[in-house]
């Protein structure tokens, strides 16, 4: 008698192309992570004038590496991957020739060289802008585009590719398009399904330039045969289009559906969730990316988070949250700035940190910090509220600071919400979600529910807190609108 081995289970693969490194995760149509890799990039170059650039062409060769890695790992040795795509960083660009090939290091997602071309975009294109709910900032895409045709001339500059774009060409051996999401801060339209083109006449840039603009998750070719050797994927695998880190990362934790929010507390905080309709904010403090099936991805992200705690030694964090939490509410009431100037919930580039009250000693300044960033976290879902856009069920966490249980509570308590800590929020993860989209799963929304099946440990208030923590809010809004912040 004679067995035949079953074929290995498909597999998807998701990259996140990060400042500091490329991550490779493959992920089973369970959500089972079967291999992953990662390779590092070298470190950016900023220079003066708020200059910000990284070697293109380490992109690709880390990338490679890192595939053939992962996928040396599979049971198939790669013959299982069934579709790929690319996550990076939001407004990262490279001016590319005919071929493809970069002219030039990467201008990075927060380079400042185009902030004066970004003041006339944000003038020529103010109505557009205004019916997007967008303001063109000063490390904005868009300027910096304009500037690579500027700096290198237009008979030079025949592309100005976004990461994915890039290595899209690298995977598929020819032109790829580049998805709405990675593209909004470049001057793609999402509401109107097209490039702002006033903007663009305005700032002499070739309509030629502009690369065709797809959904996420959409198939963007397959991967060809020298990709396919140097990386170990199957030739002839989808290659799908992905979305921007922060969009990715909100898909791993699975909140992908309308009324789904996520809040990451890393180094700053950032919410981000699923809205049916556009929400449109005046002041520019919420912004909205657009969901893979077309609904909205509204949110912002804050100038304090994590970073309230940066002056503090890790090692005694543990004592300090459990003297905290031992302690009760705070005495004071801190909002934790460490940085002149907040972005979301509000808007002021003069806001500045403070502390109303005296801390009895550092435990007690330690809980006045973490319920700070709460107080901030509360005040942006008010902020969403009064735009219309609805919030419901569990707020997901996720970030370093969710692997705090005491900063855990006193968020659930603060906003009087139980919040859900997802299992995942990675990129790569978010990636190959989208890669599942449409070839193991129907769409995103099924494969978010399959692939994300576990949705994390919820943390519920604390009843007994509540009312020294509304108290405090509300002295903590008050001086907000005291110093004309709000």
């Amino acid at each position: 008698m004679s067995s035949t081995a079953l074929p290995p289970a498909p597999v998807v693969v998701g990259i996140d192309v990060a400042t500091a490194a490329v991550r490779v995760v493959c992920v089973d149509a369970a959500g089972r992570v079967a291999a992953q890799a990662r390779a590092a990039l070298p470190a950016p170059v900023r220079g003066p004038g708020g200059t910000s650039e990284q070697d293109a062409g380490a992109w690709w060769p880390a990338t490679a590496g890192a595939l053939r890695r992962a996928t040396g790992e599979l049971p198939g040795g790669g013959r299982e991957v069934v579709a790929v795509a690319v996550s990076a960083t939001s407004g990262t660009l490279v001016p590319a020739d005919s071929a493809g090939a970069p002219l030039g290091p990467a201008l990075m997602y927060d380079d400042r060289r185009a902030a004066d071309l970004n003041s006339l975009a944000q003038e020529a294109g103010s109505a557009r802008w205004k019916d997007l709910g967008l303001t063109v900032g000063p490390t904005a895409a868009l300027g910096r585009l304009a500037w690579c045709v500027r700096a290198y001339g237009a008979s030079a500059v025949r592309h100005v590719l976004h990461t994915p774009d890039l290595l899209g060409r690298h995977l598929t051996g020819g032109p790829v398009p580049t998805d709405w999401s990675h593209a909004l801060k470049t001057g793609y339209d999402p509401r109107a399904g097209g490039w702002a083109d006033e903007v663009f006449d305005a700032l002499g840039v070739p309509a030629a330039l502009l690369p065709q603009v797809a959904a996420p998750g959409t198939a963007a070719g397959s991967v060809c045969r020298a990709a396919a050797a140097e990386t170990g994927l199957p030739e002839g695998c989808s290659v799908r289009l992905g979305m921007t880190d922060g969009c990715a990362g909100q898909l791993a934790t699975g909140a992908v559906s309308p009324g789904q929010f996520v809040g990451v507390l890393g180094t700053t905080y950032v919410l981000k969730g699923v809205a049916r309709e556009l929400p449109l904010d005046p002041s520019g403090a919420v912004y909205s990316h657009r969901h893979p099936d077309g609904w909205w991805l509204p949110g912002g992200a804050s100038s304090t988070g994590g970073e309230a705690l940066a002056a503090t030694d890790p090692a005694d964090l543990p004592r300090l949250d459990a003297a905290a939490a031992d302690r009760g509410p705070a005495s004071c009431v801190s909002y934790p700035l460490r940085r002149d100037g907040e972005r979301f919930p509000f808007v002021s580039g003069v806001a500045r940190g403070f502390l109303l009250g005296s801390p009895a000693d550092d435990a007690d300044h330690h809980r006045a910090d973490l319920e700070g960033v709460a107080f901030v976290e509360r005040l942006a879902l008010e902020r969403l509220s009064a735009l219309g856009v609805a919030v419901t069920g569990p707020l997901y966490a996720a970030g370093g600071g969710s692997r705090s249980d005491l900063w855990n509570r006193i968020r659930a308590t603060v906003l009087d919400r139980p919040l859900r800590v997802a299992r995942r929020a990675e990129t790569a993860f978010g990636a190959a979600l989208l890669a599942a989209t449409g070839t193991l799963h129907a769409d995103l929304t099924t494969a978010a529910a399959t692939m994300t099946p576990d949705p994390g440990h919820e943390v519920l208030p604390v009843p007994a807190e509540r009312a020294a923590l509304d108290a405090s809010y509300g002295r903590f809004r008050e001086e907000l609108a005291t110093r004309g912040w709000l």
